[in-house]
């Protein structure tokens, strides 16, 4: 069984940065996507990021350019690099994993994800 544990989140001013952790315990091999998503009060979850194993990456249009998705295959940690925050950008950030890698190329649409964490606050004022 996997297990996903995130850090990072916080407190932030308009322009300012972030770097969120996912740790994961159990199996995880290359045929993963792994990603971020995240979920603002009284909107859908949206993705974010994906990134397979191999550092094919994809963002949603709205982080496009501000956020970076990366992996330490070593430390069993991904990483979500936040750079330029918006206040549009306050929501709980969720790490997820995906056992197809496919899911990686269209951000997890029509996708099933296998293990979430439980969340980090990422607040921009």
């Amino acid at each position: 069984h996997v297990q996903l544990v995130e850090s990072g989140g916080g407190s932030v001013q308009a322009l300012g940065s972030l770097r969120l952790s996912c740790v994961y315990s159990g199996y995880i091999d290359r045929t993963y996507c792994m990603g971020w998503f995240r979920q603002a009060p009284g909107k859908e979850r949206e993705g974010v990021a994906a990134l397979d194993y191999d550092g094919y990456s994809r963002y949603a249009d709205s982080v496009q350019g501000r956020f970076k998705i990366s992996q330490d295959n070593a430390k069993n940690t991904v990483y979500l690099q936040m750079n330029g925050l918006k206040p549009e950008d306050n929501a709980m950030y969720y790490c997820a994993a995906d056992a197809r890698r496919g899911a990686c190329y269209s951000l997890f649409v029509r996708s099933a994800i296998n293990f979430w964490g439980r969340g980090t606050q990422v607040t921009v004022s």
